[in-house]
């Protein structure tokens, strides 16, 4: 019998919510989910919809969401619905709703640029070299075991998160003379929540297509969604 995954995409085209969900929606037909997209959180509201849901794919940056629509999401997720994104289509899209941010467990606060004198005004201006470290639960979990330690070039996540997190993957945000903090910041990379009886999943990585496509980030996203599902 099917599984049934609903794909919820939208709000900043930056972040290419279409392209870099497209990447995997093979990948979960391919395991036996029938799949469902929508371009707007409306969805969530149906409850005959998301009764039926075993996860939620969701890549919607920057956007807001009714209080119906994420009551229904959030009945969802404690009912069992896993919940599942990267980057700022999970940990950063409704700013103004606390108890979506309760939740999901992270929030974005910032990415790190390069010096000012090498700005251009574009988002290049934010992709710089860091390392993904490995926790010592990430070496032993399902989502992230036999992956090492790996660098990228991409946006940066400062994430604001709390102890419940389980954290699978960090980055430290090193001070440099022209930013504002004086000392390295260690955030959550990549982790996991239980939130009901629904297991929640975020990648920070997966600022565009070329960075979900790559490895091990697209195998880390991949074990994420079957981890999370119901």
């Amino acid at each position: 019998m099917a599984r049934h995954a609903l794909v919820v995409r939208g709000g900043w085209d930056g972040h290419q919510p279409v392209e870099t969900t497209d990447v995997f929606i093979p990948f979960l037909r391919d395991n036996g989910f029938d799949v469902r997209v929508e371009d707007s959180t409306a969805v969530y509201a149906d409850d005959a919809v998301m009764a039926e849901v075993d996860l939620v794919v969701q890549v919607n940056t920057m956007t807001t969401i009714a209080d119906d629509e994420f009551a229904g999401l959030q009945r969802a997720v404690l009912a069992g619905t896993g919940l599942a994104g990267w980057h700022g289509g999970i940990a950063d899209a409704y700013r103004s709703n606390a108890d979506y941010l309760h939740m999901i467990g992270g929030q974005f606060a910032h990415h790190a640029g390069k010096h000012p004198d090498e700005r251009i005004g574009e988002q290049s201006d934010n992709y710089v070299p860091y390392t993904v470290h490995m926790t010592d639960l990430g070496h032993e979990h399902p989502i992230t075991q036999g992956i090492e330690d790996f660098d990228l070039v991409t946006e940066q996540y400062w994430v604001l998160s709390d102890e419940y997190n389980d954290v699978l993957a960090t980055t430290t945000q090193d001070a440099r003379p022209w930013d504002a903090w004086n000392r390295p910041v260690t955030a959550p990379a990549i982790w996991t929540r239980q939130w009901g009886k629904g297991r929640v999943f975020v990648s920070a990585p997966g600022h565009r297509v070329e960075i979900v496509e790559s490895e091990p980030v697209r195998t880390i996203i991949e074990r994420g969604l079957l981890w999370a599902a119901r």
